[in-house]
């Protein structure tokens, strides 16, 4: 068999074990809003193209499209983080609640604005992004809350993904205090970075950074990108580095249109081609591939099997518009077609 694949069983039987795991969420959770049109002319105020309105449509974004990708594979599921006292709010749990997402972990701070990303989309194409957002660290009380909420749930979990987008729910002291007790239980913890944050990511299971950022962590310039990311002398130092220095049980580094690069310290680095057939929005990706590994890892997968599972996931994802899933179907058929 070649490494690269597994077999349509073997996926088959990774994703029935997932549907027995629990995986909880904790971390930075949005409203996505989209806001579709048409462009047929330019304004006559400002040379700026006209949107004729035709529908909007909102979903889970951030933290909460992690959560919604588990639970689209039929992977239980629970949210933790901070929401505003808004409409926004309420709309977002109302979605949650209506995808089966577990979301008393969601703590309202009527101080915080609820995180909300419109995007205005034109003719398939993404025209304009506006935040509404609160970046402020939370404050002791409600960090304290949103612990003992995860301190809860977290004996009957598997696995923890942590979605740090940098709006200030995962702060180090939340982070170091999830690191302690996922260590103390034998709990996988994953966690997507943001190296703006600069938070001390040393001693997680598994961690996702794109190629920026991956530069970003190691301190490295960016300046040897080759077609075969193993020929590619930068990316591997600075896999090395953080492999060294962080020491993670897994790093996954996420490379667009070049696919994915498995390290693990003992192990040779493993690239795995992308199988997207078409790209039309690689918006929440990242979020798919986080969610896929780890709910794969939960259900006993191999990380190379996760690897390749969660490589699949991401190729049907960005052939769809907008923050999107996939479902058990949709995957299981990526591997018969091929």
């Amino acid at each position: 068999m070649n490494s690269k694949k597994i077999s349509t069983t073997r996926a088959r039987q990774i994703l029935s074990a997932a549907g027995k795991a629990r995986v909880l969420v904790l971390g930075d959770v949005m409203l996505d809003q989209f806001i579709w049109g048409s462009v047929a002319r330019i304004s006559p105020e400002a040379p700026v193209p006209v949107l004729d309105f035709e529908r909007e449509s909102f979903m889970p974004g951030g933290a909460a499209n992690v959560a919604r990708n588990l639970v689209s594979l039929n992977v239980p599921t629970e949210i933790f983080g901070a929401i505003g006292d808004d409409d926004a709010a309420h709309l977002l749990k109302k979605l949650l609640a209506a995808q089966k997402i577990g979301c008393s972990g969601l703590l309202a701070n009527p101080a915080r604005h609820t995180s909300v990303k419109t995007r205005v989309v034109a003719h398939k194409q993404q025209v304009v992004r506006i935040d509404r957002e609160t970046r402020d660290g939370l404050d002791p009380k409600l960090a304290g809350r949103l612990l003992g909420a995860v301190k809860r749930k977290l004996p009957d979990a598997d696995a923890v993904i942590i979605g740090d987008y940098g709006k200030g729910v995962v702060t180090q002291p939340l982070l170091n205090e999830i690191k302690s007790l996922c260590r103390e239980r034998g709990v996988w913890l994953s966690l997507d970075p943001k190296p703006v944050h600069h938070l001390n990511l040393a001693g997680l299971s598994l961690i996702t950074p794109n190629r920026k950022e991956t530069f970003e962590l190691a301190d490295l310039p960016d300046e040897t990108r080759q077609a075969n990311p193993l020929a590619d002398k930068n990316l591997m130092l600075a896999a090395e580095r953080l492999l060294n220095e962080l020491r993670p049980a897994v790093l996954l580094i996420t490379l667009g249109e070049l696919g994915m690069l498995l390290c693990r310290r003992g192990h040779a680095p493993f690239h795995i081609p992308t199988v997207a057939q078409e790209v039309f929005d690689v918006s929440g990706a990242g979020d798919t591939v986080i969610a896929t590994f780890t709910l794969a890892i939960a259900a006993g997968a191999s990380p190379m099997e996760a690897a390749i599972l969660a490589n699949h996931a991401a190729g049907i994802v960005v052939g769809k518009l907008g923050t999107a899933t996939t479902s058990p179907e949709e995957l299981l058929k990526s591997f018969t077609n091929r």
